[in-house]
């Protein structure tokens, strides 16, 4: 039987030891808990663990267990997966976080849904963070815009008022070489320049998370570690 407790304290270890070898403070890493396609009694196991990050791709599945797991105050969602417009309206109302912005066309929808959704509960809702989906290693099987569009991407977000631009995310392809993390890295350093808002890099999975770490990323998005194989979607 998984013991997601035990999962997560050897991830923290990693990302300690990472920081650790790059002089990095371990605080300036944050750990996102990929929990797509796993049960509610998962993501509750390690929430009381002191995981309260969480990363979904599925919009139907998160949805529920937004709905679920609603009771759990500190909890924080992460919409990772690809986002087509009709899930515009869904993904700014019930998430604090995109990272997987790559067109202006949902940009702007996520902006003025944040909107609708911020009038409707201006009790608790604050702008969206935004990270912009880079396909860093121009795959053709995965979404993201390239190097060259991302700063006319970041001016459209940062003019959004509901919108907060935070920074960068991508899944360099398996086995990368250190060349696509370095320039990860200077883009991020770049876009820091330009944006005071700017201070993540969405970079590293469980099988590259020390090579991201090498490679300034503030935050992994780590599912099997943690939780086990995925389930069939």
């Amino acid at each position: 039987m998984i013991n997601i407790k035990d999962n997560l304290d050897k991830i923290k270890a990693q990302i300690t030891q990472a920081c650790q070898l790059n002089n990095r403070l371990v605080n300036s890493v944050q750990l996102l808990a990929v929990s797509k396609t796993k049960p509610i009694e998962d993501i509750e196991q390690a929430y009381q663990a002191g995981q309260h990050h969480f990363g979904e791709n599925y919009l139907q599945e998160a949805l529920e267990k937004v709905e679920h797991l609603s009771h759990l105050e500190e909890i924080c969602w992460h919409y990772i997966g690809p986002i087509q417009s009709n899930k515009t309206k869904q993904i700014a109302s019930h998430f604090s976080w995109v990272h997987s912005v790559d067109r202006e066309k949902i940009a702007l929808r996520l902006n003025d849904h944040r909107k609708d959704a911020i009038n409707e509960n201006e009790s608790h809702l604050t702008p969206l963070n935004v990270c912009l989906q880079v396909n860093i290693s121009e795959e053709k099987t995965k979404s993201g815009i390239s190097p060259e569009q991302i700063f006319a991407l970041a001016e459209v977000v940062n003019q959004c008022d509901n919108l907060t631009l935070r920074g960068l995310m991508a899944i360099p392809e398996k086995n990368a070489n250190k060349a696509i993390y370095q320039e990860m890295s200077q883009l991020f350093s770049e876009l820091k320049s330009r944006y005071v808002s700017v201070d993540t890099l969405s970079l590293g999975m469980s099988n590259d998370l020390a090579i991201a770490i090498e490679h300034d990323s503030t935050m992994v998005r780590i599912g099997t570690a943690i939780f086990g194989q995925r389930n069939n979607k």
